[in-house]
């Protein structure tokens, strides 16, 4: 799957939100060692840069376009690329923050259990992914699939990312190795200028597998189909924006 950090920045402020909030529940004042797991186009990196100083941060991310724009953005920070399946830091670290990225990664209990052995004592892993699947944005996703001349592409080919656990499953599985781990969820409610907005924002992210499972004859196609659902689900607010709405959660945990 392709990913274009032009499409992902036009909504650069709203999409940087959670990095802020997720960053400031991290309970450290200083940090000799951290990453951003998963640092798309830098703009969650540079929350890190801005608290902890270039030098001591590294981002990492397993697309070329994302860290070119990363690199671009930072010229003093280091970037990497790194696959978060498997990926563990090379020494202990202060901080492994991951923003909106192990959502994509198979099991990824099991990848956050085996990086909680990657951090310093009292270091800290703090993650933050969507939870929204059950958001008309990613419903329609799955019933324009279902329909069309694209329908045979999706045949035994289902785009859709696993649901994540319930809160529970992640203190299990961290709490044997962490002092405190804390999780939450936050739902943010996004003012958007219309439908057609969802549907770009949309674009930069959870749209991207099923546009390329449709296959580039039929993407326009698809897109097109999928506007009309989000417009027809989406009504709009008394001066004509639409409230686009966002489950995120949550989860802070903090090495024995």
């Amino acid at each position: 799957m392709a990913w274009s950090s032009t499409q992902y920045l036009k909504f650069e402020d709203e999409r940087t939100r959670p990095a802020r909030d997720l960053l400031a529940q991290v309970p450290l004042e200083t940090a000799a060692r951290a990453y951003d797991l998963g640092c798309g186009p830098g703009n969650s990196t540079e929350l890190l840069v801005a608290r902890f100083g270039p030098e001591s941060v590294i981002g990492l991310d397993s697309d070329p376009n994302m860290l070119a724009a990363a690199r671009s953005r930072l010229k003093r920070t280091t970037f990497l690329e790194a696959d978060l399946a498997t990926w563990q830091p090379p020494e202990p670290a202060d901080l492994l923050y991951a923003n909106a990225v192990f959502q994509w990664v198979p099991d990824h209990l099991s990848a956050l259990a085996r990086l909680m052995d990657g951090l310093k004592s009292g270091g800290v892993l703090a993650v933050q992914m969507p939870d929204n699947l059950q958001e008309p944005s990613h419903v329609a996703m799955e019933e324009v699939a279902s329909q069309g001349p694209w329908r045979a592409a999706f045949t035994g080919r289902n785009p859709k990312r696993d649901p994540l656990p319930p809160p529970a499953a992640y203190i299990e599985r961290l709490g044997p190795k962490a002092q405190r781990v804390d999780v939450w969820h936050t739902i943010y409610n996004h003012p958007m200028a219309n439908a057609d907005a969802v549907v770009e924002w949309m674009k930069g992210t959870g749209l991207r597998p099923y546009l390329d499972t449709a296959g580039p004859a039929q993407a326009q196609a698809f897109t097109e189909a999928y506007r009309a659902r989000i417009a027809a689900l989406y009504a709009p607010m008394a001066d004509g924006r639409v409230l686009f709405r966002f489950p995120r959660l949550f989860v802070v945990a903090v090495r024995k």
